[in-house]
């Protein structure tokens, strides 16, 4: 046998395992996204059962909400803060400094409010729920729930999923009033604005539709933390180091997701006003 045959059958066989690795990759992508369709399908069906565990959602009404307001709070200041502070000296040069407190909650309200709010709780929440069932996953008490005859859909998907639901977007309302303030602190460093004068000026220029789709879409905000956060605790796999990758991948497509939904409702509110 020559030796350019020898070389033909080591590149054929390189092609082949390259191919092989290729199509394993493809599966396993193909697979997840089946897996986590089928998850959020056991998840809708639970969520209207007659059976709801009402004590553990509002438990998880206090663990994402009132244990993330400290987060938020000095996010919504800093976030008021820097954006006054860095738009300030570009409407001096324009003289259009009485147009800052409008620009300002305009931004906040329809953009900067919801999405650093929700990247923050996909940080914060996500990484939470996919760790605490990671855990549960790996320590056996999933499957133990299972025998026992008790729902882990509905007792730890459901609540989690609903409670980022409906306290996301009551954490994104709290960061843009904070917001807001901070940015009358900032147009006080180097100016002197009355509380009253600049909160009127802040709200003349928002309108009711500009207030509408900032909330409606961090209701979906809520739901992508929660549902990615419990898949990816929830099929975790085996060993404790499964359940660092099952926090990490949580921040990492919750956050993505995050963007992703954001300028899907971007581009549906420009079509509709």
């Amino acid at each position: 046998m020559s030796i350019n045959t020898l070389v033909v059958k080591q590149q054929v066989i390189k092609l082949s395992e390259k191919t092989i690795e290729k199509t394993k990759e493809a599966n396993v992508f193909f697979s997840g996204i089946g897996d986590f369709f089928l998850f959020l399908w056991k998840t809708t069906r639970e969520t209207f059962s007659l059976n709801f565990e009402f004590n553990e959602f509002l438990r998880q009404c206090f663990q994402i909400g009132y244990k993330t307001l400290p987060l938020i709070s000095v996010t919504g200041l800093i976030m008021g803060l820097v954006l006054t502070i860095q738009s300030r000296p570009v409407l001096v040069d324009f003289g259009a400094v009485s147009m800052l407190p409008g620009m300002v909650s305009l931004s906040i309200i329809r953009e900067m409010g919801p999405v650093i709010t929700a990247l923050i709780c996909a940080g914060k929440i996500g990484s939470g729920i996919g760790a605490e069932l990671g855990s549960m996953k790996v320590s056996e008490q999933i499957d133990a729930m299972e025998v026992s005859s008790t729902h882990p859909i509905r007792f730890l998907v459901v609540t989690r999923v609903l409670a980022a639901t409906l306290m996301i977007p009551v954490l994104v309302l709290y960061a843009d009033a904070l917001g807001i303030l901070g940015s009358w602190a900032g147009a006080n460093i180097k100016g002197s604005v009355s509380f009253v004068l600049f909160f009127n000026q802040a709200f003349r220029v928002v309108d009711f539709m500009d207030f509408l789709p900032a909330v409606i879409k961090t209701f979906f905000f809520g739901a992508v933390i929660g549902l990615v956060g419990c898949y990816k605790g929830y099929s975790a796999g085996h060993g404790t180091e499964s359940v660092g990758k099952a926090a990490n991948s949580a921040v990492v497509l919750a956050s993505l997701l995050v963007i992703i939904v954001d300028l899907i409702a971007v581009q549906i509110t420009d079509m509709l006003l």
